[in-house]
């Protein structure tokens, strides 16, 4: 089984303006509301590909409700730990001249919530998958990755971690599956100029089992771990939108390589589903990962 855990879900407000006016009233033209949060972009991803998964996280108040039954109604599969205090957190993204966006701080888990999620963890065992994705909120311990990194290594169960910086660095001791930096965050985590590959083995060397490194127009590229590479280019589109295309690679790939096996074919799956996303106002469907994927494969 697939899991993917969320620290801080979020509900998406996308608002789309003529213009933004600051210090003063301006009326939107039409408005659209996501699920999101790393994790759980990764869920509804793997769930439009039919991919068997549960969602874990925190949620709070009326909005985590609204995002759980909202998820539930999309046919994602959900387990989350309610935060008494406080409310899940609104993303506000302002789609005008220009974008902005305002997101929210949200219900912060508290030591006895985390250890709850220590307890569904221990469930876990050899041959299912936890995906960590995105930052730990700033007023959590910064070694609660390795907390539940720790778990997945006791019990054999393949980590893919997806976040940035120290707290990257920090999890590469637990061996996870699988790390997918971008070529910029791969420079600022090993802290000089690096070629896409040699940051790999770099990353590799420190503890990572394979390595992804996506290189924007440019495509991607794999470093499997039996020290092979894979690359693959991107297909044609109109990018219209950035958000969730990472996790969208994380979901094609693990979807990829949990039916074949096969490096390759999971790299190309991965990218497919990331440019997917980003030629779709939200995330990718199974239809559009298809239509990319035949583009890539050829």
């Amino acid at each position: 089984m697939i899991y993917t855990l969320t620290i801080s879900p979020a509900i998406d407000y996308v608002m789309h303006l003529d213009q933004l006016l600051a210090g003063g009233i301006s009326r939107s033209s039409r408005e659209e509301c996501y699920f999101g949060g790393k994790g759980i972009n990764v869920s509804v991803v793997l769930t439009n590909m039919g991919i068997p998964n549960r969602a874990l996280g925190f949620v709070a108040g009326f909005t985590g409700k609204a995002l759980e039954e909202g998820l539930r109604r999309q046919g994602v599969e959900t387990d989350f730990i309610t935060i008494e205090e406080g409310m899940t957190r609104i993303n506000v993204k302002i789609k005008a001249d220009q974008e902005s966006e305002i997101n929210g701080q949200g219900a912060v888990p508290e030591e006895r919530h985390l250890k709850q999620m220590e307890e569904k963890l221990s469930l876990l065992g050899k041959g299912d998958t936890l995906i960590l994705s995105g930052s730990i909120p700033r007023r959590l311990p910064e070694d609660t990755y390795d907390r539940f990194l720790e778990i997945c290594s006791r019990n054999q169960v393949s980590a893919v971690v997806d976040t940035s910086g120290p707290i990257l660095l920090s999890t590469l001791k637990y061996r996870p599956f699988l790390v997918k930096p971008n070529h910029k965050e791969l420079t600022e985590i090993l802290g000089e100029k690096i070629s896409p590959e040699q940051g790999a083995r770099n990353l590799q060397k420190l503890g990572a089992r394979n390595v992804i490194v996506s290189l924007g127009q440019d495509g991607a590229m794999l470093l499997s771990e039996d020290g092979n590479v894979y690359t693959c280019g991107v297909p044609a589109g109109d990018a219209v939108n950035t958000v969730g295309s990472g996790d969208s690679m994380v979901a094609g790939f693990v979807a990829g390589y949990a039916g074949t096996r096969d490096w390759q074919h999971a790299l190309d799956l991965g990218s497919a589903a990331g440019a997917a996303t980003a030629f779709s106002p939200g995330l990718a469907t199974a239809e559009a990962i298809r239509s990319c994927l035949k583009q890539i494969e050829g």
